[in-house]
């Protein structure tokens, strides 16, 4: 069978200007997974839950998203490409106003998996336009663009979250994106058109024993991650039960997709070495993306004391060098291709995580700009390029499916990497403190002059026992904070040899010719 017309085909309008309604959506889907997360505890208050309870606002939202973006193909050719887009973006719409009216926890996360839901369905759809209404000469710059929407929301989130927080309330996080939202459907309806393969068909059929078993396996997971930590992963017994449901559900969907006719997802995209290995480094990229994002603010808010808004504010110079990137690929890809700058990206971000393992708690907000620049520069440097070298050897009828795959994958990955940061951190943190706390007796020198000058200042407001106990507590929970420092500072340690150890897989994938089509 030949693909000819399909190859054909070429959009009606230029494609910049098809690309404002699409990265618009993108923006908005992609700012909605970090903007809650300084804003949680202002949540937790409103709806009288403690703080872990809160972070399901969060973890609601990805698990919802998962479930869709595997169901997009399906839903594409049910209604139309262009129009399940619109469908997308009209209930991530609604689903934002019902998430700022919510007076309840239940309220809020019906709402949030809403909104995850509607969302589910924009980027995996907007990768897809994106690759295929540009010629393949101008498709680095289009993907260079398409990468700085799915990585500088992201890192911008906290930032607007902790803005709109202390300035208005949390209910104007999702407040903003109502208007967006009314201009992303009208521009898509006026500019975006369907190729002939992405129209509705006829006879089209869901998997639903796939799709049953694709929502067991994330949400369990999900659970997992979300609570494992705090439970002492496998050391308690619901823990591993729900970690084998999950596991089990995962063998069942996987067994269903490969032997399924008509699978929920089509799983021979992974035959292609470049969407294979490009699709596993970018895994890992996620991963390190949304941990990353995640545990830097609350390291400031905790160990620095910096206000939510403060601790956003510190991931803008992340997104000037996200910036920076985006420029440098769209200059330097049409001379010297993709791999290099994948591979320098790669050792910038390394370079960038072991950064941020020399700071400490004496630092201003300023002295971050320096490695959270970097480690946006190298982020969008690997990150970008690879997107489009992991599909350019897809045909164009393959993308939107391929598009689903990636982005179910890049989810799992990040929410992994943010369980297995959090993880770290807290053991890291405890390996130092029990490392420290030996020091902390009088057959210590340092540690005798320390108690012994701070109990002599306590000594002016109280008796002396008294001043001696709240020395001892001063010098204790300087220990901690340093303890908890360490694990920070090790966990973004980790963060930049990760970047060195995935060049290899870089290394396999080659630079083919498109596919024929």
């Amino acid at each position: 069978m030949t693909n000819t017309p399909a190859q054909q085909w070429q959009p009606a309008r230029n494609p910049w200007i098809v690309m404002i309604p699409v990265m618009l959506s993108v923006f908005m889907f992609a700012l909605d997974e970090t903007i809650s997360n300084v804003a949680l505890p202002y949540m937790a208050g409103s709806f009288s839950v403690s703080h872990n309870e809160s972070t399901w606002i969060i973890t609601s939202y990805l698990v919802a998203s998962g479930v869709v973006i595997p169901a997009v193909d399906f839903f594409s050719k049910l209604f139309g490409r262009k129009a399940y887009l619109l469908i997308s973006i009209t209930i991530f719409t609604i689903a934002s106003i019902l998430c700022g009216l919510s007076s309840s926890m239940s309220m809020m996360l019906f709402a949030r998996v809403l909104q995850g839901i509607g969302g589910g369905g924009i980027m995996p759809i907007s990768q897809a336009i994106i690759f295929e209404i540009f010629p393949k000469e101008k498709r680095a710059a289009a993907m260079a663009v398409f990468g700085l929407g799915v990585v500088m929301a992201p890192i911008m989130g906290p930032a607007l979250g902790g803005y709109l927080t202390e300035t208005w309330s949390w209910p104007f996080i999702y407040f903003i994106n109502v208007p967006f939202g009314i201009i992303a459907f009208h521009l898509t309806k006026m500019l975006v058109d369907d190729p002939p393969y992405a129209r509705k068909q006829k006879n089209v059929t869901m998997d639903y024993s796939g799709f049953f078993f694709l929502t067991v396996w994330l949400l369990t997971l999900q659970i997992v991650l979300d609570k494992g930590n705090d439970a002492d992963w496998f050391g308690a017994a619901w823990i591993c039960k729900t970690f084998a449901i999950s596991m089990m559900a995962m063998v069942a969907f996987f067994s269903i997709q490969v032997k399924k006719e008509k699978p929920l997802i089509d799983l021979s995209v992974l035959k292609d070495g470049n969407f294979f290995f490009g699709t596993l480094v970018l895994v890992v990229l996620m991963g390190v993306m949304m941990a990353s994002a995640a545990i830097l603010p609350s390291m400031l808010q905790q160990l620095m004391g910096y206000t939510s808004f403060l601790s956003g504010i510190s991931m803008v110079p992340r997104g000037a060098g996200c910036l920076m990137a985006t420029v440098i690929c769209g200059v330097l890809t049409p001379k010297i291709g993709t791999k290099p700058l994948i591979l320098a990206g790669l050792v910038i971000l390394g370079i960038g995580g072991l950064m941020f393992g020399e700071i400490n708690t004496q630092i201003a907000l300023v002295d971050i700009a320096l490695p959270n620049c970097v480690f946006g520069l190298g982020m969008i440097m690997a990150m970008v390029p690879m997107m489009n070298l992991s599909c350019s050897t897809l045909t164009n009828e393959q993308q939107t499916n391929a598009a689903g795959v990636q982005n179910l994958l890049k989810n799992i990955g990040a929410a992994i990497g943010t369980s297995i940061a959090t993880t770290m951190i807290t053991r890291f943190g405890q390996a130092h403190q029990m490392m420290m706390v030996g020091h902390l007796n009088y057959s210590n020198d340092i540690y005798a002059s320390k108690a012994s000058a701070l109990a002599g200042s306590f000594a002016s407001i109280t008796d002396i026992s008294t001043a001696m106990n709240m020395a001892n507590y001063q010098i204790y929970h300087q220990l901690l904070q340093q303890a908890s420092l360490w694990g920070y500072v090790e966990t973004f340690r980790y963060f930049g040899l990760l970047a060195f150890l995935i060049i290899p897989l870089v290394l396999i994938i080659r630079q083919k010719k498109a596919a024929k089509n």
